[in-house]
């Protein structure tokens, strides 16, 4: 699709794992420690980095190939937590790039915020630990409201925080969750082709406002960054 203007935008939300963060390596180790504990061998990082985005609930179906449903899925789920929990930070690092579109977002005035499903317990010790935290104007996790995306609360619940309508506020995700949240809530969305992507509708299939290859295509729609233009695919 081809990038139009950018819409007055007053603040940025983001997703955090495959938008910010680069989580996949733990959640990938997690679900191959799980394996090994029941004897299986590894499944490749590559089969396991497009699943990171749906969960928990992704990452112990594609390793067991069991779903909600099974009577042995809830003893799993908690199994692979556990394993993700002792090592959130081993190998998890913000994308290349992120840093410098957040310092020019505070730099522009621009607020900026985590709308999440991730649950806090996971989500705020990575932020802290990276350092975002502190400067996140809002962190939203997948149990701080009653609803995860795509259910659009978590984002107006954001946009609440920041003092801002939605309209105002653009939400960036790499998941086709987060373009359904993000257009249920009534605010503008970036999708982030950097990101996990997951594996049902290509992105070019989420309706999203504008597709960016790069945190900078993001700073370019803004019209902070003109020499770093957003994806024309």
């Amino acid at each position: 699709m081809s990038a139009g203007a950018a819409p007055r935008v007053r603040a940025v939300l983001f997703d955090l794992d495959g938008t910010l963060i680069d989580s996949a390596p733990d959640l990938a180790g997690a679900a191959n420690r799980l394996r090994a504990d029941h004897g299986l061998p590894p499944m490749p990082y590559e089969a396991l980095r497009p699943l990171v985005g749906s969960g928990a609930r992704g990452m112990v179906g594609a390793t067991f190939g069991v779903g909600p449903q099974d009577d042995r899925f809830p003893a799993l789920r908690d199994a692979f937590l556990a394993h993700y929990e002792a090592r959130l930070l081993d190998l998890t690092v913000a994308f290349e790039g992120v840093d410098a579109m957040l310092s020019a977002l505070e730099a522009a005035g621009l607020p900026w915020g985590i709308v999440t499903n991730k649950a806090e317990r996971f989500a705020l010790p990575i932020v802290a630990g990276l350092g975002l935290g502190r400067r996140a104007g809002t962190v939203i996790c997948g149990d701080t409201t009653p609803h995860a995306k795509p259910h659009p609360e978590p984002l107006h619940e954001a946009a609440r925080r920041l003092g801002l309508a939605p309209a105002e506020v653009a939400y960036v995700g790499d998941d086709h969750r987060d373009a359904q949240a993000a257009q249920a809530a009534g605010m503008p969305m970036v999708a982030a082709a950097w990101g996990y992507l997951g594996t049902g509708t290509p992105i070019e299939g989420w309706g999203a406002d504008v597709l960016v290859d790069q945190p900078a295509g993001l700073l370019a729609w803004l019209g902070l960054a003109p020499e770093a233009g957003p994806s024309s695919r």
